[in-house]
């Protein structure tokens, strides 16, 4: 590799970003890393706020090697990072928005996070301004996380440090054809082929800022763009992982984040058409991905929405988001040691929706609790025993085999 390669290649894909662009560059030339071992990629998608000319004015005093493109608008910020991308030279690339704003140290930590690991992809801890940002998964610094039972995969937002490498191997590029959702896929598919996932918690990295004048590409678009993306993410996790209890892991982030949302309190102010039409652009990723696996994963009230949606019962699904909306706590029932939530429509035969949609997943009844804390002094006194060498080590093996094997008359 050339001695002249920076570390790391900024790219910021720019429209109509004034005046928050300012503080976006000047955070970024603040770095500690230090602009030796840095360089920007700048592109203006078309801009008429003078987001284009503040670029090239900025690129013409930093001390940071730059680069300042102009194109026309692509109507997305897919375009402009692609071309961003084509010119990076780095080892690593950060697609930052220019909306937005880096913590100071955030680059020098994150490089040093992915050499000192070895991972491909590294998440800095991101705070919101003015918005939220999620939260769930900056508990700790992690040197490796895994993708599929850690909260990584709640955020898929594009900005993160990628390996360049990883995504010139692949031919990673953002996808033109979305216009919600298309940093989702292009970061999933990066935890997916990279060699693993850092997570710097310690560290506010990036201040995601929200737009005054409300216009952030989030917010923005119709309820089918949304099943899009769901679509495009649910089918790439389906390529990449087979059935199973991981694909189901995964599975959860377009369940939770995307269609969750269209089946919410929007749906008691919407038409009959509309809920129509949102069923059936569910139809399909219902019978392709809704499995027990997601469902049991799912908190009562949002697996008995998702079951409304994937039985195609509208009439139920208003229901059960009117008694949610209204704050009542629904009864609870217990049949069998299992306990249920008495939302709407349960044990309705005419419903059509099962017992497990309403089940109450890992509540104990009284019989489980008495049983779990008699459990407590037992193992207590087997650890004092062994301890004072009145009894023989415990057996490694899982109490199941322990049990097979006696049932097997092998020695236990």
């Amino acid at each position: 590799m050339p001695e002249n390669t920076p570390d790391v290649s900024v790219i910021i894909g720019a429209y109509e970003a004034m005046p928050y662009l300012v503080k976006c560059l000047d955070s970024a030339e603040a770095q500690t890393i230090g602009p030796e071992r840095m360089e920007i990629i700048a592109v203006d998608d078309g801009s008429t706020d003078g987001t284009g000319e503040y670029l090239e004015e900025f690129a013409a005093r930093t001390a940071v090697p730059m680069r300042v493109l102009r194109q026309a608008n692509s109507g997305g910020p897919s375009g402009p990072r692609n071309t961003g991308l084509e010119l990076a030279r780095g080892r690593y690339v950060f697609f930052l928005d220019a909306d937005d704003h880096l913590g100071e140290e955030a680059l020098e930590r994150l490089v040093a996070m992915a050499d000192r690991a070895g991972t491909d992809v590294v998440l800095g801890k991101t705070v919101g301004v003015n918005r939220n940002a999620a939260k769930s998964m900056w508990g700790r610094t992690v040197e490796r996380a895994d993708i599929y039972t850690s909260n990584v995969k709640y955020t898929l937002s594009a900005q993160k440090l990628f390996r360049r490498e990883l995504l010139v191997r692949h031919g990673m590029r953002f996808d033109e054809s979305l216009r919600t959702g298309e940093d989702a896929l292009f970061t999933m598919e990066a935890y997916l082929r990279g060699n693993g996932v850092s997570v710097v918690a310690d560290h506010v990295c990036y201040y995601l800022v929200g737009r005054e004048d409300g216009k952030h590409v989030t917010k923005t678009g119709s309820y089918t763009l949304r099943f899009d993306s769901a679509r495009a993410l649910m089918e790439l996790i389906a390529r990449h992982v087979p059935a199973g209890g991981k694909r189901d892991l995964l599975m959860l982030r377009p369940f939770i984040v995307t269609l969750l949302p269209q089946f919410g309190p929007a749906v008691l102010k919407q038409s009959d058409e509309v809920l129509r039409r949102k069923m059936e652009l569910a139809a399909p990723l219902m019978a392709a991905y809704w499995t027990p696996g997601v469902a049991r994963r799912l908190k009562t009230e949002d697996r008995l929405r998702l079951t409304c949606v994937a039985r195609n019962r509208p009439e139920v699904l208003r229901e059960v988001v009117a008694h949610l909306q209204a704050g009542t706590p629904p009864e609870r029932v217990r049949r069998r040691g299992r306990v249920y939530l008495a939302y709407p429509h349960f044990r309705d035969p005419a419903a059509g929706i099962p017992d497990s949609a309403y089940e109450l997943r890992g509540a104990a009844g009284p019989r489980d609790r008495v049983r779990r804390a008699a459990r407590i002094p037992r193992r207590a006194a087997g650890r004092l025993l062994r301890w004072l060498g009145l009894r023989g080590p415990r057996d490694p093996r899982p109490p199941q085999a322990v049990r097979a094997a006696k049932e097997a008359h092998e020695p236990a």
